[in-house]
């Protein structure tokens, strides 16, 4: 498998990472420190990563929903809400989304597209936090790490399904002179879409010179990420063709905008190219905040399921 190459040099401690999501959430203490601010809590860690699948309540907070990592800095709120350039934009905080100021126990952020919202923040050990709305009844789970320690590569892989769609397209680029020929050789275009259809592909056989404005999809059908047992570096995906039956790759990240597909039944390797980056909230050159396409896409929970070889043999 290759090492995913990011642009930003990263110490990685997968190991920590990794333990933030086997951490009992009900029997979390809340730590009383009194001789540090919130503010001074808040700032003292670079990159709070957004633990999505530890989430709790009734409802959402709409910037936290979006965001991977938030960041606390002098009055401004950061956020990282794209895969694709996580530690590399905005020198690794991401983009600046808002305003916050602190009142004792409550960080009161006003966000640029989501307005105001007063958040109630414990601190359940030295680097998490559990941030609770009460409009929505719903906490939020956040772990906190300088930008030297934070495992990059960890978070890339662990939210694959919103790299694929972060992308208006993905263009085939290469095809190996390995491997037998096979019926996805002719597949020049993927597209997985978003917003209520997570699980959902299109594909093209159209010419590769073809503009992705005129792309003309021949197939839809159904995705499906899966976690290799025992590697969290490592993802099979599955497309699931009529015609084809449910392929599956063993799927690589080179970069944050080109992934390889390698394809066990013909010993096929493919890459392929993203084009047309969704950018889900940016700042316009007059300072205020733009929606762009797809802006609304927040992440949920996901638990992938272990990928067995035995259940795809022909």
């Amino acid at each position: 498998m290759k090492t995913i190459k990011l642009l930003l040099a990263i110490t990685l401690f997968s190991s920590m990472m990794s333990s933030c999501y086997t951490e009992v959430l009900i029997e979390d203490p809340i730590i009383d420190e009194p001789g540090i601010s919130l503010n001074q809590l808040l700032s003292s860690y670079e990159l709070w990563y957004v633990n999505i699948n530890q989430t709790t309540g009734n409802g959402e907070v709409p910037f936290l929903q979006r965001a991977f990592t938030v960041s606390f800095i002098n009055g401004t709120m950061y956020a990282n809400n794209n895969i694709s350039g996580i530690g590399s934009n905005g020198n690794g905080y991401g983009i600046d989304v808002g305003a916050y100021g602190t009142n004792f126990d409550t960080v009161e952020i006003d966000h640029d597209i989501d307005g105001f919202y007063p958040l109630r923040v414990d601190q359940l050990s030295a680097n998490r936090i559990r941030m609770y709305d009460a409009g929505s009844n719903t906490s939020y789970y956040l772990t906190g790490y300088q930008r030297s320690n934070f495992d990059y590569d960890f978070v890339f892989y662990d939210n694959i399904h919103y790299l694929l769609q972060e992308f208006t397209a993905w263009k085939k680029i290469y095809t190996s002179q390995e491997g037998a020929l096979n019926e996805f050789d002719n597949e020049n275009f993927l597209s997985f879409l978003s917003g209520g259809n997570d699980d959902t592909f299109l594909s093209s056989t159209d010419p590769e010179d073809t503009a992705i404005a005129d792309l003309i999809y021949d197939y839809e059908g159904i995705y499906t990420v899966y976690d290799v047992e025992g590697d969290p570096y490592a993802k099979v995906l599955t497309l699931d063709y009529d015609y084809l039956d449910n392929e599956y790759f063993e799927l690589n990240v080179i970069n944050d905008q080109t992934i390889e597909l390698f394809h066990p039944d013909s010993g096929t390797t493919y890459e392929f190219n993203g084009r047309g980056y969704i950018q889900y909230l940016r700042p316009s050159s007059d300072g205020s905040s733009t929606r762009l396409k797809q802006t609304d896409k927040k992440r949920k929970k996901i638990i992938n399921k272990k990928f067995n070889k035995d259940d795809f043999k022909k």
